[in-house]
């Protein structure tokens, strides 16, 4: 997929990263633990995984991550991209060389400045096997940053990615072909910076703790625990811009359920809470709720190693078989039925144009059709040789998840007397390493956009990718890919985007998911709370400019 020209006048600048690691001895202010003001108090799901930037996967774990440190790139209140550890970057005429002059203001918590070594090291760190990482695509299939094919396959070392930092506040990067969207990438906490030498002190204890955190951003992490029920953070004073942060510190409170979370919120534990299940229905009218559109997608992933899915017909007849304005009634949190692998609101074309429009977007391949799903049924049936199926749907154990999940069963079950379906409900990091492992039939699964390019979405179910986890293999739509990333499609814009249209056609027709809802976060914020910022791309909620 991926095609190299091995130059060696560059690749041993680049590989010889070591000869500039004198960092800079210059130290910065310690933080101030001790922080007079608001607190914002928030309830955050229980699925959040890890802190470390380079190996988290949930959403829930980015914002966390998010609150701490800072990029290169920030996101604006509005979306947009702006500057943040970079004050000043140069683009090469080519597209291929950037050039990031970093500030020399931001520093550690631990006094220790934040320097271009830094980002060298948090990238090469991502991109390491054996760091193990789920977004070391990022860096490699999305950035398209020089050599990371090759380190990621074992072929060469992370000191070989095309990145360098020419003196401490200089870092430079190298791609393979232009990336028209790699500023927004800067802001993913993939991309952050990571101080070595505390990395490597820390061991396996490495964001575990508060001990085991260093922040750049706006909050300092101050009550911490992977299985506790409660995280704090309080105002970073040291932060290059602590001007524009008026809150005091943030508390999460981890509830399992809407009407927990309601609770709290009514009690006044708590300022921000995000609902669901019957809790929503009880709200809704009330002048404090405030729905978010979200660019989450949940879907059903088929497991194409599995005897019964393998099945186009079966696969297709679950498709039509579904009515997903029934699912999203019975779940009455505001979410909008989905009938397209690409959600609608993140991604649009340079005219503007989003690239999912609301409504039924593949009716010939998903849309709800008792008559087609008949159809397709008994045309598995013949080619299976079999009349009935007992299926086992793997799924998280969220409120919405469980109600979703049962209604696709009892529609299932009820159009097809000769399918029965067990519901396997399992926390959220459990249903993902099964997915991972293959050992599943097909479960719901769910995506949020990581940059707003539709190929946040599509890159999943290319051969090889770490979340094609139904083991989806098509060599053409491979190819369609590759020539969307780094192929001759990639600088031509509009054809390009016609070309991930036609990938997102193959992977509706060969039925490779089900679409089923897209989410809205159905929210209660007090009246005064303002300036939480919502995003559908990467970090969904920042507080940087929140106040209370």
């Amino acid at each position: 997929m991926k095609h190299f020209v091995f130059l060696f006048s560059i690749l041993c600048c680049f590989a010889f990263t070591g000869c500039f690691d004198k960092k800079s001895t210059k130290k910065g202010p310690l933080p101030n633990r001790s922080v007079n003001g608001q607190i914002l108090n928030v309830s955050i799901e229980a699925a959040f995984d890890t802190l470390d930037p380079q190996v988290a996967v949930f959403a829930t774990s980015f914002e966390l991550i998010g609150n701490m440190i800072d990029g290169l790139m920030q996101m604006a209140d509005d979306g947009s991209v702006k500057k943040a550890v970079c004050k000043e970057e140069t683009v090469s005429s080519d597209g291929l060389h950037y050039t990031f002059k970093l500030r020399d203001d931001v520093f550690w918590s631990n006094g220790e400045p934040v320097t271009a070594h830094d980002f060298v090291y948090g990238w090469q760190r991502a991109i390491d096997p054996k760091t193990k990482s789920e977004y070391a695509f990022m860096i490699s299939d999305i950035a398209q940053i020089k050599n990371a094919t090759a380190i990621q396959a074992g072929q060469m070392e992370p000191n070989q990615l095309g990145v360098r930092a020419v003196d401490d506040y200089t870092f430079e990067v190298e791609l393979q072909v232009p990336v028209s969207y790699f500023d927004q990438l800067l802001y993913f906490c993939t991309f952050y910076p990571a101080n070595k030498a505390f990395i490597e002190k820390c061991g396996d204890k490495y964001a575990t703790s508060p001990e085991t955190c260093l922040a750049n951003g706006a909050f300092l992490l101050t009550e911490y625990s992977p299985t506790g029920k409660s995280i704090s953070y309080i105002k970073n004073t040291a932060y290059y811009d602590a001007s524009s942060v008026k809150l005091a510190g943030l508390h999460y409170e981890v509830v399992s359920t809407g009407e927990e979370a309601l609770k709290k919120y009514q009690s006044g534990q708590l300022d921000f809470v995000e609902l669901s299940g019957d809790s929503v229905e009880k709200m809704k009218n009330a002048p404090d709720f405030k729905p978010v559109d979200s660019g989450f997608l949940y879907y059903i992933t088929y497991n194409f190693d599995d005897a019964n899915f393998q099945n186009k017909n079966l696969r297709k007849a679950f498709n039509f078989a579904v009515d997903r304005e029934l699912v999203i009634k019975e779940m009455a949190d505001g979410s909008a039925a989905a009938y397209a692998a690409i959600p609608r609101g993140f991604a649009f074309s340079q005219s503007g144009k989003d690239f999912t429009p609301s409504g039924v977007e593949f009716p010939e391949f998903c849309s709800y059709n008792p008559e087609k799903a008949r159809e397709h049924f008994r045309l598995a049936q013949q080619e299976l040789g079999k009349s009935s199926f007992s299926l086992e749907l793997l799924t998280a154990d969220g409120e919405t998840q469980v109600i979703a999940s049962n209604s696709i069963k009892n529609q299932i079950e009820a159009l097809f007397p000769g399918v029965s379906i067990t519901i396997k409900a399992v926390p959220k990091s459990e249903r993902r390493k099964i997915m991972s492992s293959g050992k599943f039939e097909f479960g719901l699964n769910n995506w949020g956009p990581d940059y707003a390019d539709p190929m946040t979405y599509l890159a999943m179910w290319v051969t090889g990718n770490d979340n094609n986890q139904g083991n989806y293999f098509n060599p053409a739509y491979n190819a369609l890919i590759a020539s969307c990333t780094d192929g001759e499609l990639c600088t031509k814009i509009s054809e390009r985007w016609s070309a991930l249209k036609d990938a997102e056609r193959m992977v509706m027709d060969d039925a490779v998911i089900m679409p089923i809802y897209q989410k809205c976060n159905a929210n209660l914020i007090k009246s005064n709370v303002r300036g939480i910022a919502f995003h559908a791309v990467a970090i969904n909620r920042i507080y940087k400019n929140t106040t209370k």
